[in-house]
This record gives C-alpha cells, structure tokens and sequence, in this order.
C-alpha cells in the first residue's frame, strides 16, 4: 500500500514542482505577533517570526518597539532585561539599547567607546494587534484597520493560540468550506454549496452558501447570524472568504449590505522551520436591536466559536503530522478554488532556508 500511496502522490504532484508545507511566509509583510494586552506599561515581551527572536518593548512613556531579542554583548534575550525610560537594559551587564537599537549605554565604558547595536523592526499597533515588519526596509504601509473590529456596531472577541502546523494548512482549512463533516457535532448537518470565485494579484476570494436539510441551526451559531431560522432563509446567505496575503478574512451575510459577521484571521510562523505558527482571530458580531441580548449571549457564543476552532486546529495538526512522517507533500488536492488558493500561496512565499 506504501508504494500505491508513493506512486499515486507522484502522478498528483505532476506539473507542481514546490512541496507548499516548504515555502516559507514572505518577510516583506506585516505579521501580527502579540496582542495589545500581552504587553504591560514598562515591560517586556518575548516573541518570533520565523525563527527571529524579537523583543517588544512598552515603555511607559514613548512608543511601542520591537528589537532583535539578544544582546549583542553576550548574545541574552532582552526580553529578560529591564525597561528604563524608552530604552530596555540587558539583565546581564546592563548594556542599554534604544527603540533604533542603538546602543546607548555601557556602564563601564565611556560614551566614545558604544558597540554596534541590534536590529530594530517597525513595529505598528492596530485594534489590540501588535504588527511586526521583519522584512526589507522600508516598510508598507501598515494596516488600518482589521475587520470591523474599531467598529461600535459590532462586538468582538480575540481568540487564538499557537497551532502545530504550516500556516498554508490555516489558509487551506478556512477557505474549503466542505470539511463542514468535521463540525457535525458542533453545527449540526450543514450542507455548503460553491457559488464562484475572483482572482487578482496577492489575492482571492470565494463564496457560498449553506443549507440546512431538516435541521434548524444550534444556538450559538444563531447568537451570529442574528436570528433562528430554517432551510427556507437559508438561500439568502452568502459568506465570503477571502486571502490577501498573508492575512485572511471572513465575511456572512444573511441580507442587505451589511455583514452579521466580519472574522480577520492571521498567521505567524513562530519557528525557523514554520511548522508552528500564532494564529490571531478577530471575530466580529453584529449588534442587534435589542440592547444588551448579545453581551447576556456572549459566553455561549465564545464556547461555540472556541469549539468550532478548537476542531479546526486538531484536525490541521493532523494534517502536518502527516505531512511530517510521509516527508513531502502527498496531498490530492481536486477542489479548484483550493488549487487556486496553493497557487497564489506558493507564489507570493518565499523557500524556507534551512539552518546550515
């Protein structure tokens, strides 16, 4: 059965030269890589991209940055040290860098006789997200805003954790609709029909609708889209699911023009190899008209979402185990827009280099 799998994998491969679970996430990005609440006035915080030890510095007066996490004298995190006015002090020595990474202070050297410093990152705070920029210099343009989380017609959660996994298999596992079999027992029979997708540079979106054959929707998912109902409104939905690399959102609508949903998702390798990667989820809900009903409904709806998440990571880290132990790509991928999707990841990463 060994060589029948080896043997079917390669006929599938053909014309697909890059195994995709090697293509690293592209630096020259923005990469979400702590929430807001993670820093404290006058800490420190302890984080990475690919590999890259980073430090992210709050002073209490001044403003959030990131530096290489090492000293340059003794190689130590500095995120082990102590923060001092707008500049964070190594635990070792005392060797003191600013938010450039310069470093401004030596206790017994004299002024004329600094060190290099480390490497500084642009650093971009947005709706309890902390963005990184560890690519070329200069930097994009960082975002704006993230979903509808800034706005007040919504209410929105942060969720997330590390997740054991290559951070195409999160793009992958959002945007096909059809492992809707996975959530059987969260969501109840759901039934997804493709309606089409759209394509252009760095980007492409896809949408569907659901139908729920003799079934009405469970609770929580209907604290989302705003009301219980039947198969019979079902027709009227639409969710969109979109990757703009490297981020990725959600939208649902039920009618009209405004979303009852609107989720941003990103994903950050955390190691050199991207087997792991932080996912950070922005999910916002819609207000109804009735004050208050969602605040009251909120603790239910977080189990609901912490469940379907909770599936979805399980059965991702299924699939890099497998990947892991079978040493390449064996995946049969037949669903187009998927196809699509693996494409335009490919192209828009970068080869992961290997550590010599």
């Amino acid at each position: 059965m060994l060589e029948i799998s080896k043997e079917v994998s390669k006929e599938a491969s053909d014309g697909r030269d890059a195994d995709l679970r090697k293509v690293g996430a592209h630096p020259d990005h923005w990469y979400p890589v702590a929430w807001s609440r993670d820093i404290k006035p006058d800490k420190t915080f302890a984080t990475s991209f690919a590999g890259e030890p980073i430090v992210l510095v709050r002073p209490k007066t001044g403003d959030l940055f990131a530096l290489e996490d090492r000293c340059a004298h003794r190689q130590v995190p500095l995120s082990k040290g102590v923060v001092m006015d707008c500049t964070v002090r190594c635990c070792y020595h005392g060797w003191r860098y600013d938010a450039s990474g310069q470093c401004v202070d030596v206790p017994y050297l004299g002024k004329g006789k600094l060190p290099n410093g480390v490497r500084s990152y642009p650093c971009h705070e947005v709706d309890g997200v902390i963005f990184i920029w560890p690519g070329k210099m200069p930097a994009a343009k960082p975002p704006e805003v993230l979903g509808s989380a800034s706005d007040q017609s919504y209410k929105t959660r942060q969720l997330g954790k590390m997740v054991r996994c290559h951070y195409t298999f999160m793009h992958e596992n959002l945007m096909d609709m059809n492992h809707q079999f996975l959530h059987r027992r969260t969501t109840g029979r759901v039934t997804p029909r493709y309606l089409g997708r759209r394509a252009a540079e760095n980007w492409m979106e896809v949408d569907y609708t659901f139908s729920r054959p003799d079934q009405k929707p469970p609770i929580g998912e209907s604290l989302i889209v705003g009301s219980l109902r039947g198969e019979s409104h079902a027709s009227g939905d639409l969710m969109t699911i979109r990757t703009e690399y490297p981020h990725q959102s959600l939208r649902f609508w039920t009618s009209g023009d405004v979303p009852v949903l609107h989720v941003w998702l990103g994903y950050t390798p955390v190691d050199a190899e991207q087997r792991h990667n932080r996912t950070f989820i922005l999910l916002s809900v819609q207000r109804p008209k009735i004050p208050g009903i969602l605040e009251l409904a909120w603790p239910l709806l977080a189990w609901f979402t912490n469940r379907v998440f909770t599936e979805d990571c399980e059965i991702v880290e299924m699939e890099q185990s497998a990947h892991d132990s079978q040493g390449t790509d064996w995946n049969q991928e037949v669903f187009p827009p998927i196809q699509d999707l693996r494409k335009l990841l490919a192209e828009c990463g970068q080869p992961i280099v290997q550590a010599g």
